[in-house]
Parts: structure tokens; C-alpha cells; sequence
């Protein structure tokens, strides 16, 4: 799954002590920005295998320090201590750990059995990558109800002009990772562009959230 891990960024964002969007964005994907930041000096290893799921042609086949169940506890306890350490506000590095942890149970259920509790076997995986009719209709669903949510949740005095912006961007940066030419063999121009793409989601994300306020702490504060 991809743009689907930011859907509970989305939905910890309607809460009025959250961290900026731009913030919990990098949250739901600080798992995979480890993983592709370990790929580069061969921390962490993947290889390209076409066919080995119907979606996807990455063997993630080494990845303990940042796809184990207590991997992704750590990165999340280590974000969130952070996010506290800036703001002071507990409800912020809660959030912020929570959609951190939130990565490894989604890739629960797209992933073969790849994903790990401590980092070595057993295996874990529902593999919905294998059944596109089914992974791609809930991933697009997941997030489109998250956005939806949100933008009841939160309001801007420009409008949602920003967050539309936002949708259009997720939409094509799924649409190309579904449909797009995939690399024939494993390169370091795999995690240096995922590094790219999650740059450039976090950054229009922060853009898209700077002017918008929770509609629930606005009504809180008016009575």
C-alpha cells in the first residue's frame, strides 16, 4: 500500500492538539523512509522479482530494522519523543507515534509474508497485492474517506482549494506506481526516488494544512 498509510495521518490531523499535516505525513511513512534511507548503504536489502506479487516486484527480503512489528515501535517511540520534545503537548506525540505504528498494520494486510515481529521469522502477510480488484479499490477508498473526514473535520478561510491540491497530487503518484514501468533490477534510483516522493508529499501536505484549523477546537472555543 501507498498513499493508503495516510489516511490515519489524515484522520490524527482533525484532532485539535495534532501536529501539522506536513508533520503526520512524514509520520505514515517514516517506516518506509527508514527502509529506503537503510536500502542505500545495504542496511536493509530488497531485489526486483517480477511477478512475485500481482501489484508489486519487490523481494523485500531483509528489512528488520524498520518493518518488524517492533521496528516500527521504536521509529514510532523515537518520532513521537521528538514531536514532545518541540511542542510539549502529549496528545501531539501520541498521534504522531500512533500513525508512525500505523504503517506495519497496514502493510499487514498488502504485503506477502515479508513483515516480521522482532525481525526474524515467522513471517507475516495477507498479500493482498495478489488480488488488484480488491487492494486497489480499498486503498483508494481508505484514503478518499480519509480526505473526505478531514476536510469536514478541519476548514481553511481560503477554502479547500490546498487539499484538493493534495488529493490530485495522491491520486497521480498511486496512479504511477500502479501503472507505471517498473525497474527491471534493483538500483540505488529505487529509494532515491522514494525518498524524492516522500519529500515532495510531505512538503505540499505542510502547504496544504498550514492555513487550516479543527472545526471542533474552533466551535470548543467560541461557547
Amino acid at each position: 500500500m501507498f498513499v493508503g498509510h495516510f489516511a490515519p495521518a489524515l484522520v490524527a490531523a482533525t484532532r485539535p492538539r495534532a501536529p501539522g499535516l506536513g508533520t503526520l505525513f512524514v509520520a505514515a511513512q517514516l517506516v518506509d523512509i527508514g527502509f529506503a534511507a537503510l536500502l542505500i548503504p545495504g542496511v536493509e536489502a530488497m531485489r526486483v522479482v517480477p511477478g512475485i506479487t500481482a501489484m508489486n516486484p519487490m523481494d523485500l527480503y531483509h528489512m528488520p530494522y524498520t518493518h518488524s512489528l517492533l521496528g516500527a515501535l521504536l521509529w514510532g517511540a523515537v518520532f513521537g519523543a521528538l514531536i514532545w520534545a518541540i511542542t510539549r503537548r502529549r496528545e501531539a506525540a501520541l498521534l504522531t507515534a500512533l500513525v508512525v505504528v500505523s504503517h506495519w498494520f497496514v502493510d499487514l494486510i498488502v504485503h506477502i509474508p515479508d513483515l516480521t515481529l522482532y525481525g526474524a521469522p515467522p513471517k507475516f502477510g495477507f498479500g493482498l497485492w495478489n488480488y488488484p480488484f480488491a487492494e486497489m479499490p480499498l486503498e483508494i477508498g481508505l484514503t478518499a474517506a480519509a480526505m473526505i473526514y478531514y476536510a469536514r473535520r478541519t476548514s481553511a478561510p481560503t477554502g479547500n482549494r490546498r487539499l484538493w491540491i493534495l488529493g490530485g497530487l495522491l491520486a497521480a503518484v498511486q496512479a504511477f506506481d500502479w501503472f507505471g514501468a517498473k525497474a527491471p533490477d534493483y538500483s540505488i534510483e529505487i529509494p532515491l526516488t522514494m525518498l524524492a516522493a516522500y519529500i515532495v508529499l510531505a512538503l505540499v501536505a505542510a502547504w496544504a494544512g498550514a492555513n487550516r484549523a479543527v472545526v471542533m477546537a474552533q466551535e470548543e472555543a467560541s461557547t
